[in-house]
């Protein structure tokens, strides 16, 4: 799952995950380590499931808690407003971001 995730950083392609409450699309743009050495993505949904009731924001999921992931053909032009490299939730470090 790591490498997907890195490589669809990279290639600005749309991911399709299943994470509580259920179906997710983003677009990935940070992908490191937390404080307790998680693996967490961080990404814009742009449609589907939340458990937060806002199904189109800023996201930070936890690698572990994601139940399925696939890379999708579609592509995102680039960083969303609001987006910031160096993410602070990745404090053990980043592994890919736009």
């Amino acid at each position: 799952m790591e490498g997907e995730i890195s490589g669809a950083i990279r290639a600005k392609r749309v991911l399709n995950i299943n994470y509580s409450p259920g179906n997710r699309t983003i677009e990935p743009h940070t992908f490191g380590r937390g404080s307790d050495g998680q693996l967490l993505l961080r990404g814009y949904q742009i449609s589907g499931a939340s458990a937060s009731g806002e199904p189109t924001n800023w996201k930070l999921f936890r690698v572990d808690q994601i139940a399925k992931l696939s890379v999708s053909e579609a592509t995102f032009d680039g960083p969303r407003p609001g987006y910031k490299r160096g993410d602070k939730a990745m404090k053990n470090g980043v592994i890919a971001e736009l």
